[in-house]
């Protein structure tokens, strides 16, 4: 797997409208729900090692040759969108472009989408299935802590800077073991049964579940990184 340096189109649709609503609704003036802030702080994950452009994700490659054979499915996080389902349905002919600052459309389209997004259909075909995924971490406990919960996002950013992606693009993690050294989100792949399983947390919203997890790091290919 290497790092992919652009977002996926559809999440930069994603990432473009939320954002957008997110500004014309004055949500960050307001301090809001759905916009969670990071760099307030020393600990803050952005400010610690800013490594990835806010909606980047991660892109698989071939596996190597001598890779280990192994009872985990690799998959993509398009596996978990159910077909035909369009993250961007609330959003139809809504033109931001065309609205001033505090638009309560905007704000009554934002709170639509959300809730939208939070009731995100699952892909019933995927309980029970043994499988491997790689993402990005949001701890459901203290930064600088030993975590063994989190969330596992697709990219950069989500639920810390950018809202939460929908509930079938967030999985509810719950490691074999505690975590040392594991923070917001640093890059990890998680190995297990994959449940269909909602949650609602304090960062967001999870349609998928996993229990007794193998977390390991995702290590970037040597010279990847520019």
């Amino acid at each position: 797997m290497t790092r992919q340096t652009q977002t996926n189109p559809q999440r930069r649709k994603w990432l473009r409208a939320a954002g957008g609503m997110a500004g014309v609704a004055g949500l960050s003036a307001a301090g809001l729900w759905w916009i969670r802030r990071s760099g307030d702080s020393p600990a803050s994950p952005s400010a610690a090692r800013p490594k990835y452009a806010i909606g980047e994700t991660l892109e698989h490659q071939a596996p190597a040759a001598a890779a280990a054979p192994t009872s985990y499915r690799e998959i993509e996080w398009d596996t978990l969108l159910p077909k035909g389902w369009d993250p961007l349905a609330p959003l139809k002919g809504l033109d931001l472009a065309q609205m001033e600052d505090g638009d309560p459309r905007a704000q009554a389209a934002l709170e639509q989408a959300k809730r939208y997004w939070q009731e995100a259909p699952i892909e019933p075909s995927l309980d029970g299935s043994p499988v491997r995924l790689p993402g990005f971490v949001v701890s459901l406990g203290g930064e600088g802590e030993a975590i063994r919960e989190f969330l596992l996002v697709p990219y950069f950013g989500a639920c810390i800077h950018v809202p939460p992606p929908p509930a079938n693009q967030v999985v509810h993690v719950k490691a074999k073991a505690p975590l040392q050294g594991i923070r917001t989100m640093d890059t990890v792949w998680i190995e297990g049964v994959l449940r269909v399983e909602r949650a609602e947390t304090a960062m967001g919203d999870s349609g998928y579940a996993m229990r007794e997890a193998r977390v390991e790091p995702y290590l970037e290919p040597r010279g990847e990184r520019r």
